[in-house]
């Protein structure tokens, strides 16, 4: 990637929850990942109310410094609205006439749209959409997969930016205006609104219900910066726009699982910026049947192994530093030493990690706050690995185990129950708690059917590392 010009003069980027300031006003604790930026009494003081406006070079570089490093979101409203006729809409489909329809209708004209059939069985049904709505229709031969399907799209594509809809979804009338914003910024390569729950009238089922609450595509309400091991780390393919000179070849063609995490991983490797912005919205079926629903959820899993291939270090699935994996380790034991030696050790971690803060004006209460954050997140990934990732090995040890069978049942209640407290969903708590086991159990199998079909283990290894980036 090639250096880009700045941000435009009149951009204000706005501090995210997750940043506190401290020092006064000279350390800024936080991002992704978790980190202490220190600042000149200049800089400083061009934080206001938690945000920086771009004005000159100063304010330029201080508000692109904060993006990079995940502290701070660009304000929508501040930035300029780009031209909507410098996006060209890109529609994979297989079968599905009636969606086709829907979502084109959603789009309105306002964009050049192009609509690749993957070899449906009936294709005339699809010609018939495409003409009724007067969209340019490509048909492949032989189907590839919607990878495949989008990257012929990109080839008819000439705009500056490209925008790939999934034929199941419908977009919200200004999302591509909210989402074309992000594109002021020279470094951002690609940008994904909030995906949610399409209810066409009829209701939801239990399934529906926890899918609005839960979905594996909705990454939630807060904006973010798209990278590994963030709490946003990829975007689903469901909708996705992107400026048309970064993608190059495209995606994956030959992957029909994970194509969509592999596009994102390369462009920041690349050194692009992917933005997360929930303001913009599509709305996507989620599966109705149990069965089609674990379905889905397994193949997502089976992604895994490849992804490990390509990215081995950003697909581990918990990243920890020795010492949390110390105190873990601890309390797994579950013996009267368990408390003392966790305890021992979360201090002379904390101690340690306050030595290399020496710029602070309180070192060791901001080395705390930094243990208390990386003990928390340690304990969330163990608990991840238990119920999810690892739950093959964890529920046969348990048979073994008395130990192990108590932690396993205390990760079940305690996920469960974080998560309804933090996603409120429409669902009684028994119902939300059964859901999730079978969640996190279908997907935990796509991975290890994935790993074992690969005949590698690495998509299961977690990454412990002195300094976790």
């Amino acid at each position: 990637m090639t250096s880009q010009p700045g941000l435009v003069r009149g951009t204000t980027v706005r501090l995210n929850r997750r940043v506190r300031i401290s020092g006064g006003g000279r350390e800024l604790i936080g991002g992704s990942p978790t980190r202490v930026l220190y600042l000149s009494e200049a800089a400083s003081r061009m934080i206001v109310n938690r945000t920086v406006s771009v004005t000159d070079a100063g304010t330029g570089l201080l508000a692109d410094r904060l993006l990079e490093a995940g502290m701070a979101d660009p304000v929508l409203t501040s930035l300029p609205d780009l031209d909507l006729s410098t996006v060209t809409v890109v529609v994979p489909v297989y079968g599905r006439p009636l969606a086709l329809d829907r979502l084109l209708t959603s789009i309105g004209s306002r964009h050049r749209v192009i609509v690749v059939d993957d070899c449906s069985p009936e294709p005339e049904p699809i010609k018939a959409v495409a003409e009724k709505h007067n969209v340019q229709l490509v048909r492949l031969a032989v189907n590839g997969g919607p990878a495949r399907a989008r990257n012929e799209g990109l080839k008819h594509a000439t705009t500056p930016y490209v925008a790939f809809a999934d034929s199941d979804v419908v977009v919200n009338s200004d999302t591509i205006a909210l989402l074309l914003k992000h594109f002021n910024d020279p470094q951002v390569a690609l940008a994904g609104p909030r995906v949610l729950g399409l209810d066409e009238g009829g209701g939801m089922n239990w399934i529906e219900r926890y899918e609005e609450a839960r979905s594996s595509l909705d990454l939630g309400t807060y904006p973010a910066t798209v990278r590994p091991r963030s709490p946003v780390s990829w975007l689903p393919g469901a909708f996705l726009l992107a400026r048309t000179g970064a993608l190059g070849e495209g995606f994956a063609a030959g992957s029909r699982v994970g194509e969509d995490v592999d596009l994102v991983w390369r462009l920041v490797e690349k050194g692009w910026r992917v933005r997360f912005e929930p303001d913009a919205k599509v709305w996507h079926e989620h599966r109705q049947s149990v069965v089609d629903w674990l379905s889905r959820k397994a193949f997502y899993g089976t992604s895994a192994h490849v992804l490990a291939l390509r990215h081995s270090e950003a697909i581990a699935p918990a990243v920890l530093a020795p010492w949390s994996v110390a105190v873990v380790a601890a309390i797994l034991f579950q013996r009267p030493w368990s408390g003392p030696v966790a305890g021992a050790v979360t201090t002379l971690a904390g101690w340690q990690i306050s030595r290399k803060l020496g710029r602070s004006e309180h070192p060791l209460r901001v080395g705390a706050g930094l243990t208390a954050r990386g003990l928390l997140a340690a304990q969330t990934q163990t608990m991840a690995l238990f119920v999810r990732h690892w739950w093959p090995l964890t529920v046969i040890a348990s048979i073994f185990s008395r130990r192990l069978r108590r932690a396993l049942i205390v990760s079940c209640m305690v996920d469960a129950l974080w998560e309804y407290w933090r996603t409120r969903p429409q669902l009684d708590p028994f119902r939300f708690a059964l859901a999730r086991r079978l969640d996190d159990l279908a997907y935990g199998t796509g991975v290890w059917y994935s790993a074992l079909k690969g005949r590698s283990l690495r998509c299961l290894l977690p990454d412990i590392r002195r300094n976790p980036k």
